[in-house]
């Protein structure tokens, strides 16, 4: 069979952006799991890719001649503080696939060390943690957030220190780009408006085909801001703490990427933090909707050159500018509350002509007192609204809000739909990894990523994954980026 046709857009486009990168040799490749799914979805054979050939094309060992793998620059806000040169240090692009006229990126993470490492960093990957960005980057696109994909989980052969000895693993994945925030700061870094002006045109053509601004720079913020107001509005529903909300994480596209911190909520609680190395809460759930607008005034920034010169004939003052970059950053609010309380219409099976947001905010309120468990509170709602009865054993503080949302005869059909039964809860992402690298089984893994890829149908043999965790694994819980 012949070698899928990958292109090397991005890297023949901004050869300032990115560094040219081999994947270090992997002496006993084995493939862990592969997602035949998405390579149907991507045009691609499941079961050449399977056999050795398709191995070595998916660890970028035998690539198209006519395409180059990189390693892709950026900079970073990093916990609030700027790193002018970050870059893939253990990731590498090897190129595009063209899917219904639009390319999607096929990326690789764990290939080794690449010119962007840093200083004592080997570049490679443990398993575990692949495995993890494996299960819940599906999770997360089963509950239709905007996310890169996973294609493939490959050992190497070789072991890696980390806290012990691990089996190093790369994880294969996709996406509509890899272009981030920090990808316009570190342009906007090398003080070259042509270089900012060709990237803002690309991400709009790639990402934005549709839209023809008279001002480019403005255009692409006003794209940028509306995209990431949805998407955080859908982590925020579905109780999801991404952990690690640094510029060079926040996609041009608005999808999630990067999943080494990311946890999900047990007992619903806006302070709620996993991640081991966010010290002062930075990322807490309920920050993120304020960073996420933090981390869009740091992109207005890097755009200011562009949109005080749309077109080089029209030039805005700086001070025009500034404002018509504020302007476009502070919409983020009004965009993020209309999407937040839009998701609470349809998640509570509400009319249009219902006060969906105040019914929401007051219900979290209540589930915060009440220490109630997130998930299981939703996917049980549609009981209750079929049924029409509040739960006999309803905490106290629920009691009145039950009343409320059941006068307004919500829809049972639309609660279960939008809803699900099954997330990738902490303790049950653990021991399933625990399983598949310490034990080598991976039956425990792939029952959960059964559940959490089809999360709206309950199922009953599965009603052990609905429960949650101990009291003393949430306490103690942390999650750790796995570099």
């Amino acid at each position: 069979m012949s070698l899928p046709n990958l292109t090397s857009q991005y890297a023949t486009t901004f050869p300032e952006l990115v560094r040219p990168a081999t994947p270090a040799p992997t002496p006993d490749p084995k493939l862990v799991v592969l997602n035949r799914k998405l390579a149907v979805e991507l045009g691609l054979d499941a079961e050449w890719l399977a056999t050795d050939e398709g191995i070595n094309f998916l660890l970028g060992h035998t690539l198209p001649e006519t395409t180059t793998a990189v390693a892709q620059g950026y900079s970073g806000h990093q916990f609030g503080n700027y790193v002018p040169v970050l870059g893939d240090g253990r990731a590498i692009l090897t190129g595009e696939l063209t899917v219904n006229d639009e390319l999607v990126d096929i990326h690789l993470k764990g290939t080794g060390p690449t010119p962007y490492s840093r200083p004592g960093s080997d570049g490679y990957a443990a398993l575990g943690p692949m495995l993890r960005e494996y299960l819940i980057s599906e999770a997360v696109h089963a509950l239709g957030i905007p996310t890169t994909r996973a294609l493939a989980v490959i050992t190497t052969g070789k072991t890696i220190q980390r806290e012990t000895q691990q089996p190093a693993a790369v994880l294969v994945r996709t996406g509509p780009s890899h272009i981030r925030v920090g990808t316009f700061q570190y342009a906007r870094a090398h003080n070259d408006l042509e270089l900012l002006i060709r990237l803002t045109n690309y991400s709009l053509d790639r990402h934005f085909p549709k839209l023809h601004p008279e001002n480019t720079g403005l255009g692409l913020l006003n794209q940028v801001v509306h995209q990431q107001a949805e998407l955080i509005a859908d982590w925020m529903h579905a109780g999801m703490i991404h952990g690690v909300m640094n510029t060079d994480n926040m996609t041009i596209a608005g999808h999630s990427i990067d999943f080494g911190p990311v946890a999900f909520l047990d007992v619903f609680d806006p302070h709620a933090v996993f991640s081991s190395i966010d010290y002062m809460s930075r990322y807490a759930y309920g920050n993120q909707p304020v960073i996420a607008e933090w981390n869009l005034a740091r992109f207005a920034e890097a755009l200011l050159p562009v949109i005080m010169h749309p077109h080089y004939e029209q030039v805005m003052t700086q001070d025009e500018a500034v404002t018509a970059a504020t302007e476009a950053v502070t919409t983020f609010r009004t965009a993020y509350s209309e999407a937040w309380g839009e998701r609470f219409r349809t998640r509570l099976g509400l009319s249009a002509d219902d006060d969906a947001a105040s019914l929401g905010t007051q219900l979290l309120e209540n589930l915060r007192i009440a220490s109630t468990d997130y998930t299981s509170f939703f996917a049980n709602l549609a009981h209750v609204a079929s049924s029409g009865s509040i739960p006999s054993d309803a905490a106290p503080e629920l009691l009145a809000w039950y009343g409320s949302w059941l006068e307004l005869n919500p829809d049972a059909q639309a609660v279960a739909e939008h809803n699900p039964v099954y997330v990738p809860r902490n303790h049950l992402v653990e021991a399933a990894i625990e399983d598949a690298v310490t034990h080598k089984n991976l039956s425990t893994f792939n029952r959960l990523f059964d559940a959490v890829t089809d999360p709206y149908i309950r199922r009953t043999e599965l009603a052990d994954l609905e429960r949650p965790a101990s009291l003393a694994f949430a306490q103690t819980y942390q999650t750790f980026c796995g570099t």
